[in-house]
């Protein structure tokens, strides 16, 4: 059993973690390029905070090692 406490972020805590946009983030998970997020409830939805961490951690390595990941400057 994992015991990492697990927190998941509504929209505007995703919008002020990543400095995205509202219809960025949802066109890169349309693209399959970012974190889809889990119902949860009706009308409520959020993303795992690690798997928010995890997607920006990649673009940094992105950026840090371009000519590996296939990315640019």
């Amino acid at each position: 059993m994992n015991k990492t406490p697990r927190r998941m972020l509504r929209l505007p805590d995703v919008i002020a973690k990543t400095g995205l946009k509202r219809s960025s983030i949802y066109a890169y998970i349309k693209e399959g390029k970012f974190p889809a997020p889990t119902l949860l409830g009706i009308r409520a939805c959020g993303w795992l905070e690690a798997e928010v961490d995890a997607w920006i951690e990649g673009r940094i390595q992105t950026r840090m090692h371009p000519q590996q990941t296939g990315g640019t400057r």
